[in-house]
């Protein structure tokens, strides 16, 4: 039995992520994706698991690409049926499954990606387990997360003109459930310290190839100059490692 929440299933939230997602001047469009595109691995021919993998585009990229097999897997129905609709392949699989519990995926992957999921999950030393197992030898895992400052609890400071000048966190290395507001209350998120999910990896046996926190290029700052505040708190985390 697991604790996840499927918040991506409630009516509200979910019109609400999909018009957020549909702007072409969010977060992700401007950050977060571009960064976790640059950093993905030769893909001709390889199998992909993308864990959470909402409404599909990744999926679809990834065949795009020239990866022969994708399993995108997420816990939303309202999420599967739109990547059915709007990013079908007869290479991709859309399965309904909670990535903290990955024992019914009976096959190995060359790529395990996850875009913006990974701090939903209680347990990541089981997540990081599994997903080890998973892997294809040398296989490579790619994923992003809400940078741990983000999901503990701070605010921005501004200056006597308005401007944001700096950023104060509370209990950074208190881990645990947080419980937030976005597009509905009680959305629930998982913080850990930078340490504990490096460690968390290494563990299991990863080694890590690269750790990048993203901050805006020029082109995405010119089209929102709000992103300015990314170079003093991030909002992503990126993280690269192979088996």
């Amino acid at each position: 039995m697991n604790d996840s929440q499927n918040i991506y299933d409630n009516k509200i939230f979910f019109e609400g992520y999909r018009t957020l997602r549909e702007r072409d001047d969010n977060h992700n469009v401007l950050i977060e994706q571009p960064a976790m595109a640059a950093r993905l691995p030769e893909l001709t021919g390889k199998s992909v698991l993308d864990l959470g993998c909402g409404c599909g585009s990744n999926c679809l990229d990834f065949i795009h690409r020239g990866a022969r097999r994708v399993l995108g897997i997420d816990i939303s129905e309202k999420m599967l049926t739109a990547a059915q609709q709007e990013a079908s392949d007869s290479n991709i699989e859309y399965r309904r499954l909670d990535m903290s519990d990955l024992s019914a995926v009976n096959e190995s992957f060359d790529l395990i990606y996850s875009s913006l999921a990974f701090h939903y999950i209680k347990d990541f030393d089981r997540l990081a387990s599994d997903i080890y197992a998973h892997l294809s030898p040398a296989g490579t895992l790619l994923f992003s997360q809400e940078h741990p400052l983000n999901t503990t609890d701070g605010h921005f400071n501004k200056d006597e003109n308005g401007d944001v000048i700096s950023y104060t966190v509370f209990d950074y290395n208190v881990p645990g459930k947080r419980t937030t507001t976005w597009f509905v209350d009680g959305v629930v998120k998982y913080h850990r310290p930078m340490g504990q999910i490096l460690t968390s990896l290494a563990r299991v046996g990863f080694v890590i190839e690269e750790v990048y926190e993203p901050i805006p290029e020029e082109w995405a700052l010119k089209k929102r100059p709000g992103l300015i505040k990314e170079k003093i708190k991030p909002c992503f985390l990126i993280i690269r490692a192979r088996k």
